[in-house]
């Protein structure tokens, strides 16, 4: 494997992680249970902070001329990156919404 394809893979790999923890915690947010969603909110956003220190690693390579190899595994695993921050972005405003519905109803209810 390629130094590329190791930090590519790494990107890949922990911001793919924290997108399915993002859209889990905009479910257990739906369903009431804000707490679980919040803590899985945490772990998402954990390990989307693992997956952009490993990007910034390897720009910091790129900008010591160490690295320079461009590879299309490269280019989808920053558009992961990207679309996990979206996505992190929207399934805190998610929680936050569902969270306030949901004292709505009870205090009306």
């Amino acid at each position: 494997m390629t130094e590329n394809e190791s930090y590519s893979i790494r990107i890949i790999s922990k911001v793919g992680e924290a997108k399915s923890q993002f859209i889990e915690s905009i479910n257990l947010a739906k369903n009431g249970g804000f707490s679980e969603a919040k803590a899985m909110f945490k772990e998402g956003s954990r390990l989307f902070t693992e997956g952009h220190k490993v990007h910034m690693e390897l720009l910091t390579k790129e900008s010591n001329n160490e690295f320079s190899n461009l590879s299309l595994l490269l280019i989808h695993a920053e558009d992961q990156l990207n679309s996990a921050e979206t996505l992190e972005i929207i399934a805190k405003d998610f929680i936050d919404l569902y969270e306030m519905v949901n004292s709505k109803i009870i205090t009306k209810g």
